[in-house]
């Protein structure tokens, strides 16, 4: 696993929606039947050594999830891990 682990965002204390790319892991987590932690950890441990749009490729190819899908796990660890 990743020295740099990016963790899943907690729901909002006041229930509103996430946005940004965070706003797709409800659907992330229905649709493929994982975890949103588990998509994460994948792409946080690729991005060690891969560009942005190769994880994505791998995440669509690899374990099948949409584009969109796939983008905006990768956009959000890069994100976590830019600050």
């Amino acid at each position: 696993m990743s020295e740099h682990r990016v963790t899943a965002p907690e729901p909002s204390a006041d229930g509103s929606k996430p946005k940004g790319p965070a706003s797709y892991f409800p659907s992330i987590a229905t649709t493929y039947g994982r975890p949103v932690q588990d998509w994460l950890d994948l792409a946080a441990d690729r991005l060690d050594d891969h560009r942005h749009m190769e994880v994505v490729e791998w995440l669509k190819t690899e374990h099948g999830l949409g584009h969109g899908h796939a983008n905006a796990v990768v956009a959000y660890v890069r994100q976590v891990l830019a600050r």
